[in-house]
């Protein structure tokens, strides 16, 4: 779990604090161990080491945004719209970055209320060069929580792939990143939000992320299908961009899972584990059934299950063991491949990428798995946490926080993309959508 950093009181000094603790025992009369009182606690101080793992973490899952998402994207398009996607990435990384520093990160990390944090970090302030989150510097912790900021409305990109209008996407990701995302970031990771305080599990952004990202692309894919959808063929223009993207995807993958026990120990070490497990796992499973289904094992399906087990272990992997994280991969990939093929095509909505297919649907298996696989044993403390260990009722604590997931993602992206279509509209004109969006939106195309 993610919460502020949170500075001890400078009131006393040490030595004083020293005094206190030995008057206390002194009249306790034993030589038993006393825990000192809360004003005596040492301050949080720097561990170098921590500090430089979060580092790499950072840099990693800024890679999973640019180029990592952006070639998985970008490959999957026709060859007139691959630019279009890649810059999508990209603007968003850039557009996202400046949101997250003047106002995204106070409303998800400062105190506020139950839903929604406060303006008092607004333009991050506060943050001197000395200010901690725990064992690392907050300029880190904040950087680190601003590349998830950035990944989530990248994600929902793939969902409307073909035809938006980059003005309008421009428009969508700025409001959609204060509106839904801080929100939803501050329910779940801050120390007042409400499914934190619910005890709602997601270490890593399965709720946060994926589901908020793949409710908001179902929403976005309804809003209107690609002219010639489902009846002139849409096939990816260049499977080797988007299994290079899959692989920085992966390799990406530690730092956001791993980064975010916001420590180099034990924790990260093991989520790091079941998300190779998880992750393996999904991508042979969808890769099965394929084969035994469609007669042809497929690159884009192998690689559409790795990121799907990716997605599913990501709210489980501070939680669940190896044999856990081996479960949620299989069904992930298994789950994942029915809902972006034969579910997909049965209500015939639009998810150009498989937005919702692939993260949506396997953000929710992974949340609804972590209540199930969660264990006392990775995630510590006195009490059993998951279904295998007799706590039926963190299953229905993270039901809980995935149908309020849903339902905020879900109105508040319907409701974000009305305001923009009656501003700037939505889509591009059937001229530029029959030409490509590369040279009518940015005057440039693919030779």
């Amino acid at each position: 779990m993610r919460v502020n950093g949170v500075r001890g009181m400078r009131a006393f000094s040490v030595g004083r604090a020293a005094l206190r603790v030995m008057a206390v025992l002194e009249l306790a009369g034993s030589a038993a161990l006393v825990a000192a009182p809360a004003w005596a606690q040492a301050e949080p101080t720097l561990n170098s080491g921590d500090t430089a793992w979060m580092l790499t973490a950072t840099a990693l899952v800024l890679m999973m945004t640019i180029p990592g998402l952006a070639l998985f994207y970008g490959g999957m398009v026709r060859k007139m719209n691959v630019l279009s996607v890649i810059m999508q990435s990209f603007a968003i990384t850039c557009l996202v970055s400046v949101i997250w520093m003047i106002a995204g990160y106070s409303l998800a990390f400062s105190g506020g209320n139950a839903v929604i944090g406060d303006f008092s970090r607004l333009f991050l302030k506060g943050m001197e060069v000395g200010a901690l989150s725990g064992t690392i510097p907050e300029s880190v912790f904040m950087c680190f929580q601003m590349t998830f900021a950035i990944i989530t409305p990248a994600l929902i990109t793939g969902a409307f792939a073909d035809r938006m209008k980059f003005s309008a996407m421009l428009l969508f990701t700025a409001l959609w990143s204060l509106l839904v995302y801080s929100p939803v970031a501050h329910m779940v990771w801050a120390g007042t939000g409400l499914m934190f305080n619910k005890g709602v599990l997601d270490f890593a952004g399965g709720t946060v992320v994926h589901i908020n990202a793949g409710i908001g692309g179902l929403v976005a894919a309804l809003i209107g299908k690609r002219r010639g959808y489902g009846r002139t063929p849409m096939p990816p223009h260049n499977l080797i961009y988007s299994v290079t993207g899959a692989g920085l995807l992966w390799v990406g993958w530690f730092g956001f899972n791993a980064g975010s026990a916001l420590t180099s120990g034990g924790t990260a070490g093991m989520a790091m584990a079941v998300t190779q497990i998880a992750t393996a796992a999904a991508g042979l499973s969808w890769m099965f059934v394929e084969w035994a289904l469609k007669k042809h094992p497929s690159v884009l399906g192998i690689i559409s299950g790795a990121v799907a087990g990716l997605v599913a272990i990501t709210p489980a992997s501070g939680f669940v063991d190896p044999i856990g994280a081996l479960i949620i991969g299989i069904s992930a990939g298994i789950i994942c491949f029915f809902a972006a093929t034969s579910v997909k095509n049965l209500i015939g909505y639009d998810d150009a990428l498989d937005a919702f297919g692939v993260h949506g649907i396997g953000g929710i298996v992974g949340a609804i798995l972590t209540g199930v696989f969660a264990t006392q044993a990775v995630k510590g403390g006195n009490a059993p946490v998951g279904l295998i260990e007799g706590n039926v009722a963190q299953v229905m604590t993270q039901v809980e926080g995935i149908l309020l997931t849903v339902l905020w993602s879900a109105i508040g992206t319907f409701v974000i993309l009305k305001v923009v279509d009656l501003i700037i509209g939505l889509r591009v004109t059937e001229e530029i959508e029959r030409d490509g969006l590369d040279l009518g939106l940015h005057g440039e195309t693919v030779q």
